[in-house]
Parts: C-alpha cells; sequence; structure tokens
C-alpha cells in the first residue's frame, strides 16, 4: 500500500492506499443528483488521459494537436489538463485545506472548474481537487506533479482476482432501491456500447438471449443498425463456457485490479470488456429479472411479497456522454466508416 504525501514539504496527503482499476463510470453521472463515493475506501486509481482544465476549443486545437490529447473526432472542446490524476475517495484525504476563491461549482457542490481547490497545509501548495457537485461522483483528485507516492509499511489484503467475480457480493445490480436504472450500469453501457460499435465498426450485431439481450437490447438498437453483415455477440469470462462456435465478439470483463480485459486461452480475436460488476450480475443475474413481468400469475397462486418491488418504466438506456467521451478516445474512430458513422449520428 502507498501514501502521497506533498512533494513541496512531505506532508503526507492520503491513509494507505492501494491501487485499482479506474472505474468506467469516473466521469458519468447522472445531472442534478448528488452521487457517493467514486472509490472505495483504501483504494486509488490513476486516469490516463488529460482531464479538467484549460480546455480549448477543437476549432483552435486542430486535429493532429487533439490527438495528441487523446481526442480523434471533432468535439467541443479538448482537455489540455494533466495526465495521469490520482483520484482517491473523500474519507481518504488528509492534511488539506479547501482554497476559499477555488471552491466553485454549479449547485449542489465543488465541480473543478478553477482547477486545484485543496492545498496542503504543511506549505500551502495546491495540491488537489475536491469534486462534489451534482452529476459528479465524490472524489478528491491528487495532482500528479503535486504528491510523490510512499510505500506506507502497511500490507494490503488479498488482490482482488478473476474469482472474485463470481461472488454475490460483486455484482452490480441494474436498479436502484428506488426503481431508478443504475447510474453505474447506464455508464458502463455507455461506455461498452462504444467499444462494440468501434470493433464492429458500426454494423449490426447479434447479442444472446437472456439476459445481456433483455438488459443491453434496448441500447444496442439505439446505436447500431439493423440489416445484414450481422456480427454475433456472446457473453463470456471467469466461471462460464465459451460460446461455441465463437461469436465475432466476446463481451468480457475488466479485471478489477488492472482494467485488463479477460481473454480465452490463447484467443486472439474481438472482444469488448465491461465493467466487472456489470458483467459478474450478466453471468450470474440470480432468481430475478429486473425488467418487468408481463401477463398474470395463475389462477390459484398469491403473491407474498406486496408491495411488489419498484422497477423501471422505460428501457435501460446508455449515458450518452460516457458512449461519446469513449468513442471519441478510441483511434479506430478516424477511420471513414466510423467517420461517417459519428457524424451520421451526430445529425439525428
Amino acid at each position: 500500500m502507498d501514501v502521497f504525501a506533498c512533494a513541496e514539504c512531505g506532508t503526507e496527503l492520503t491513509v494507505p492506499v492501494s491501487r485499482v482499476a479506474l472505474p468506467v463510470h469516473t466521469h458519468h453521472g447522472g445531472w442534478e443528483e448528488l452521487h457517493p463515493p467514486l472509490m472505495k475506501p483504501a483504494t486509488y486509481a490513476v486516469d490516463p488521459r488529460p482531464t479538467g482544465p484549460p480546455w480549448r476549443l477543437w476549432e483552435e486545437v486542430g486535429e493532429d494537436a487533439a490527438a495528441r490529447q487523446g481526442v480523434y473526432a471533432p468535439v467541443y472542446s479538448v482537455s489540455f489538463g494533466a495526465r495521469n490524476r490520482i483520484v482517491i475517495a473523500p474519507g481518504d484525504s488528509r492534511s488539506m485545506a479547501l482554497i476559499p476563491e477555488k471552491c466553485e461549482g454549479y449547485c449542489q457542490g465543488l465541480d473543478g472548474r478553477d482547477g486545484p481547490n485543496l492545498a496542503c497545509e504543511g506549505c500551502g501548495r495546491a495540491v488537489a481537487t475536491r469534486m462534489d457537485d451534482c452529476g459528479s461522483w465524490q472524489a478528491v483528485w491528487l495532482e500528479p506533479d503535486a504528491v510523490v507516492p510512499r510505500p506506507s509499511g502497511h500490507l494490503a489484503g488479498p488482490p482482488s482476482g478473476w474469482d472474485d467475480l463470481e461472488r454475490v457480493e460483486h455484482r452490480v445490480p441494474p436498479v436502484e432501491p428506488d426503481g431508478s436504472w443504475s447510474r453505474r450500469w447506464e455508464a458502463a453501457v455507455g461506455v461498452a456500447l462504444a467499444h462494440l460499435v468501434a470493433t464492429t465498426e458500426g454494423r449490426p450485431v447479434a447479442l444472446p438471449s437472456g439476459p445481456v439481450a433483455e438488459l443491453l437490447g434496448h441500447a444496442v438498437n439505439q446505436y447500431l443498425p439493423a440489416g445484414p453483415g450481422t456480427r454475433s455477440v456472446g457473453l463470456a469470462g471467469p466461471g462460464i463456457r465459451t460460446p461455441r462456435p465463437r461469436p465475432d465478439v466476446l463481451l468480457v470483463p475488466r479485471h478489477p485490479l488492472t482494467g485488463a480485459p479477460w481473454r480465452p486461452l490463447g484467443d486472439e480475436e474481438a472482444v469488448v470488456s465491461l465493467d466487472s460488476g456489470v458483467w459478474a450480475y450478466l453471468a450470474h443475474p440470480g432468481e430475478t429479472s429486473p425488467m418487468p413481468a408481463t401477463g398474470v400469475l395463475p389462477e390459484g397462486v398469491l403473491r407474498d411479497d406486496y408491495p411488489l418491488p419498484p422497477h423501471p418504466w422505460y428501457p435501460l438506456a446508455p449515458h450518452h456522454r460516457a458512449f461519446e467521451y469513449t468513442l471519441v478516445g478510441l483511434p479506430a474512430v478516424r477511420g471513414p466508416r466510423l467517420r461517417r458513422y459519428r457524424d451520421a449520428s451526430r445529425q439525428t
């Protein structure tokens, strides 16, 4: 485990934390909603893409400079912020104080629009950004040039691995207790859908029956056409048998620590990775479906779970910004077929 300290004076700014994969929903929340912490306690992740201010308009930047920032298709503005920012849960921060003049936000908290808003209590240097405004997962982002990692001397527990995906507690239900779709699911579907579009170059796909088709079918129909040239999609991963014959594309989990996609041994064909908790639910959904049931109970059968559990009243839709953010960050979008796909989708 590591502790992050101020690069200027050495003050320790975090509790001991262990690195995990950056959550796929990191930058994608629900508007006008307060969110829980992004990271689990005693963990941290690193975002390799530039994030935050300063921002520059696409027209001013140009295609080549934008590509160097990891943006490969036209967008309104391009981030020229730091790469490799470190994100922790707010409760894991230590010895930092808010900078009052940097505490702007939209309506319910801080959004980091003016850059770092937390200063080291030891020397006063701006070292991090607290974000907790509506639509943002609560987080503290450490500036990579303002902090240094140090061994904490604490031993972490057993590292997460593929076996954890088979545990019930790793599964992320698609429906919140209030009956709304999970924001984590909406973002995860948007990210995976962008990779699926890139992998198939915008061609039609056929999903496997069961939870995958029930939960993702509406989203796929929104973003991919119907017609000839259909690519087959199957679910694969630890603990379940890979379909035979092998589908054109496999939906697989990301490793919870590294973020690397799972692959069948010796297989180098196309895969699209999913948030591991979302994948775990699709692979092991349990006994009940999150979709509203149709029809009526057989005669003589009585319910014993009244009132009925809440269900969403509309199909699961992907977080559109998560889809766009992911798609423009894939070099494949520069290809002629995907460029035509994106241009057409922006006009609808």
